[in-house]
């Protein structure tokens, strides 16, 4: 089940907490989630699902940013959200899919507990401009059936931005490699 704009509205605070909130992003059954100004891209030619890959951020002026096709852009949510005994998910908006802007590849869904900013996996079909601060997507909330563990531990939980893929950390790379491979300046 899904739970209305009503239900969310009344969960804020215990269940489910979304900052900054806005009453106006609430919808009939999630919440317009915005988009921050900050994106991140990889270096590399070839990416290796083994190895930190190599990335920049780049940020998206206020006259906006052209998005090249065939290149995957790792944006984020202003907002930073928290759920518990709940499932989160998020989904792009069908105004900007009908442009052929994706802003999800696969990962809509959440895990009961998490807490973090949203990384968008942004894919443009053809060039478009996009803008900081636009309603890039909506969350919606799932119940849970049977006993909720809550989500302790992962690679994403508690982020503080924009999270490149951490797949790697699942063939044994450690922390120390992490942070040799990614001290590069901001743009």
């Amino acid at each position: 089940m899904i739970l209305s704009g009503a239900e969310i509205n009344n969960r804020m605070g215990s269940q489910i907490k979304i900052d900054p909130f806005s009453e106006a992003q609430l919808g009939t059954n999630g919440y317009d989630l915005t988009l921050h100004n900050e994106l991140l891209v990889y270096e590399e030619v070839v990416l290796d699902l083994k190895e930190p890959n190599r990335h920049r951020r780049i940020e998206i002026p206020p006259t906006g940013l052209v998005l090249s096709p065939n290149q995957i852009y790792l944006g984020r949510t202003v907002e930073h959200t928290e759920t518990h005994d709940l499932v989160p998910m998020i989904e792009g908006r069908s105004s900007l899919s009908r442009l052929g802007l994706f802003v999800h590849a696969t990962a809509g869904f959440g895990d009961a507990g998490f807490k973090g900013y949203w990384t968008l996996e942004m894919f443009a079909v053809q060039p478009i401009r996009i803008y900081s601060g636009i309603q890039v997507c909506k969350i919606l909330y799932h119940t849970l059936e049977g006993e909720v563990q809550q989500h302790g531990s992962s690679k994403y939980q508690n982020n503080r931005g924009i999270q490149p893929s951490l797949l790697y950390r699942e063939f044994g790379r450690s922390e120390d490699d992490q942070q040799l491979k990614f001290e590069f300046p901001t743009q």
